[in-house]
């Protein structure tokens, strides 16, 4: 299954449009770099602010340039489940190797309309699914006894766990079985979760420094705990500064900064970070050795 490095993306825009120029030259860095797989329209590529037509062309795009080099995990999520059946399918067609689906945001559904939703999903598309439980965003949470219960269904094949609760990778593993592929959604959180059972990490760091993201998931895999730990050192301050305004806008400036042709566009309500936020960022690429 997936492993690995794998890049939520940020979408480039310029003048307001989806600068698909940039993007492709984006997807093709970030291979040639060790990304192992790619997830576009996901919350760092501000799906939230695309129509339904730019978020489908975005996915055909990710999917056409990578040319099967990698696979491309796209971002089906929604609160309306009729529209994350639509990106699914969509993204099928595109030929995307599974779904990334966010648990429902806004409508706090109980864990009967979780289960409800994705089986509805699942009973409608047959690509795999990746459960994106991220609390902090959605208000919402999954148990582990209803991802267990999730987990049976043959095309829900792991979890992006960006919940916080270091403990839910045991538990998880344990409930869910060692094959549900468990990819964490927190870059400073990964040396950890990769330690307990995790395969991964869909990264936002890895937009920004994917050579050195891609390092330390290998010596997480293969067990190199001191390397790995050495790149956390060296990685831990960018994982902060990318946070410390609201994302994507400390990952599209520190793009700027690492090339200085990258579109700086940022869709309403997200503005660009603060003169404290940019500091940091700058702080942290020097640290990392990236400026």
């Amino acid at each position: 299954m997936f492993s690995g490095s794998i890049p939520a993306l940020i979408t480039p825009f310029r003048a307001g449009a989806f600068d698909e120029a940039t993007f492709r030259s984006l997807v093709d860095w970030q291979i040639e770099q060790g990304s192992t797989a790619l997830v576009p329209c996901g919350t760092t590529g501000e799906s939230a602010t695309m129509s339904i037509e730019e978020h489908n062309h975005v996915v055909a795009v990710c999917v056409d340039q990578a040319a099967g080099r990698v696979p491309v995990i796209a971002g089906c999520g929604s609160n309306d489940t009729k529209v994350a059946l639509e990106h699914m399918r969509h993204a099928k067609a595109a030929g995307a190797a599974a779904a990334l689906v966010v648990l429902p945001y806004y409508n706090r559904p109980n864990q009967d309309g979780l289960i409800a939703h994705y089986a509805y999903l699942t009973d409608n598309c047959d690509l795999p699914i990746l459960l994106y439980n991220v609390p902090a965003r959605t208000v919402t949470d999954i148990t582990v006894e209803t991802m267990a219960e999730l987990a049976r269904i043959p095309t829900i094949v792991g979890v992006k766990d960006a919940s916080g609760k270091a403990e839910r990778v045991s538990a998880q593993r344990l409930a869910c079985g060692p094959d549900f592929c468990q990819l964490s959604g927190n870059d400073d959180m990964a040396l950890g979760f990769m330690a307990m059972g995790g395969r991964g990490c869909i990264s936002v760091t890895a937009n920004v420094a994917p050579g050195l993201c891609a390092d330390f998931q290998r010596a997480c895999l293969e067990g190199r705990w001191a390397d790995a730990l050495a790149l956390q050192d060296r990685l831990f301050p960018l994982h902060a500064a990318l946070f410390s305004d609201a994302s994507p806008g400390p990952t599209k400036y520190a793009l700027s900064r690492i090339m200085p042709d990258f579109p700086t566009d940022i869709r309403l309500p997200m503005t660009w970070p603060s003169p404290a936020s940019r500091a940091a960022v700058d702080a942290a690429l020097a640290h990392a050795g990236l400026i």
